[in-house]
């Protein structure tokens, strides 16, 4: 990993897990505060796609209102890269959290892409979905 890298997620990443504990427990405000404000931003996220600053940021608040309380929360990084001023960061996120009055554990499979702006790193994409279940087929039966 190159120091750039190191210093991204050094900068970036204790932010970013602390700012999505606190959207499970339903507040937008840290997650909104990491991200840009500037287009082109997009949220391909695992119930609800958006695109464009005007769009993202609403579905923020429509995500916080999902979630009561945050149980626990962990950003495992499977692969990370930073380059002047674009990085990634390719992650499981686990999470258990109280959704519906019960509570809820999930695995997400997350791809995040940022940009520096003015120094500060902002995320600008987010790609989220659950991970497949391992009992569903790939292709169904006579199929290759």
């Amino acid at each position: 990993m190159s120091t750039e890298t190191e210093e991204f997620l050094a900068e970036m990443i204790h932010a970013q897990s602390a700012a999505d504990a606190e959207i499970h427990n339903g507040d937008p405000a840290p997650r909104i505060a990491l991200w840009s404000h500037r287009d082109p931003v997009s949220l391909f996220g695992a119930n609800l796609t958006t695109i464009g600053w005007s769009q993202v940021e609403p579905s923020f608040h429509e995500v916080a209102s999902w979630f009561s309380g945050s149980i626990a929360w962990d950003f495992e990084i499977v692969h990370a890269h930073a380059s002047g001023d674009l990085a990634y960061t390719v992650a499981f996120e686990n999470s258990e959290a109280i959704t519906g009055g019960a509570p809820r554990k999930y695995r997400l499979r997350v791809t995040h892409l940022y940009r520096r702006e003015d120094g500060v790193w902002k995320i600008i994409h987010r790609h989220a979905d659950f991970e497949p279940d391992s009992t569903t087929p790939l292709f169904d039966e006579g199929q290759p």
